[in-house]
Order: C-alpha cells, then structure tokens, then sequence
C-alpha cells in the first residue's frame, strides 16, 4: 500500500507540472538570459500566453483547431541551416516564437506542449514523422487520437485545415513518438517500440524547455 501510495503522489505532482501555471515572465527573463533580447519575439511569446489562457475552458477539438491555426500563422517555415547553422535543430517553442520561424519538428513540437498544457492527455498526442510524397522529403507532423483505436487528425503546418489521416495520402507515416513512448507506425502497424530516452533531440527539448523556467515534466 506504502509504495502505491508512493506512485500515486508522484503521477500527481507529473501531472501538476504538466498542468500548472506557466510563469511566463519567468520564462521571458530567462529566454533573454539565454537568447539575448527577444524583441517581437516577446510579442508572440504574450499572444501564446494570452492563448493558452483564452483556451483553458475549450473543447479539445477547439483547442487543435486554435493551436494549430496559432502557430501555422506565428512562424513562417524557414529551414534549420538557414535559422540555426545546423542541419537538423529541434527549437523549443520559445526559441520558435522569439525568432518566428522554425520548420516542421518546430511546429509540431510547440503544438504539442501547448495542447499538453491545456490539459489533453499525452496518450492523445504524438509527434508523427512522415515522408511528404508531394515534395519528396521528410516532414513531421503532430496527430491527436481521440480515443485508442481512432483514426488520427493530423496538425500540420503545410495546410491549416485538420484533417484525418485517412484523408491525408500524400503523408506515409514512419514513426511517432510523445513524452511516454516510441512508435512505428508504417507498414508495420503502430507498434509501441521503445520509450524517448532513444531520442536524444527530444532529450535536448526537455534540458532546454526546463532551463528556460518550464516545469520538469512538462510533457508527462
């Protein structure tokens, strides 16, 4: 009993961190410790606040469709040689919104942990890889599952519209991951295969995201 009690307490203080109050001047000042002054990213860092306020109280089919919109028209698609020097960067969101750039990861990452602060279960949530077949190149997009078995709808910043993957042909899904596991989720079904700590970028967010004044847990 001693120790169900234990595992009790800590998934409660996980999910009070998922859900608890972002201290954005907090994360403002430390952002500008870190990155340097923010400018007009401090602008869109406020209407992300302002956001996720707003949408405490919504459904989670309204909170897709705003988060979705919100980040889609924040951040213009720019790729990570040209905005970080590197050739594959994972940004956190704040360092997506203070630039106001990012590409495909960027997104579908700030949508995640956005929807995860509004309070939609992470077994929801899963940042898909995929190859976009219209422009032949990788590409990452978040899904959301309404229940288990579910068809997913797929936020992605190429279209604002969301759609269910059954309607999106021109994605062929490889794998997914979210803060509790791996997945593969092509030709061999979608099949939990491991956990994130596999991922060593998705590791980086975490160290980041906590740096800059973020509750550890936040995407549990």
């Amino acid at each position: 009993m001693r120790h169900l009690a234990l595992a009790l307490v800590l998934a409660g203080a996980w999910l009070g961190a998922t859900q608890a109050d972002w201290d954005f001047s907090q994360i403002s000042r430390r952002a500008e410790a870190l990155y340097g002054p923010l400018g007009a990213g401090q602008k869109r860092l406020d209407a992300w606040q302002q956001l996720l306020l707003d949408e405490k109280q919504d459904s989670e089919l309204e909170q897709l469709k705003v988060i979705n919109l919100f980040f889609n028209r924040q951040l213009r698609y720019e790729e990570d040689i040209d905005l970080w020097r590197e050739v594959d960067y994972w940004a956190t969101p704040v360092q997506a919104l203070g630039k106001g750039a990012g590409d495909c990861e960027d997104y579908a990452i700030a949508k995640y942990f956005s929807l995860r602060h509004l309070g939609v279960p992470s077994d929801k949530l899963r940042i898909t890889y995929v190859k976009a077949l219209r422009q032949n190149r990788a590409h990452m997009v978040l899904t959301y599952y309404a229940s288990p078995n579910a068809m997913p709808l797929v936020l992605d910043s190429l279209i604002d519209e969301i759609r269910p993957a059954n309607q999106r042909t021109d994605l062929l899904p490889v794998y997914a991951f979210n803060g509790e596991g791996l997945w593969l989720t092509g030709a061999a079904g979608n099949k939990k295969v491991g956990d994130t700590k596999r991922l060593s970028r998705w590791q980086d967010i975490l160290k980041k995201m906590a740096a800059e004044g973020f509750p550890v847990g936040a995407d549990n």
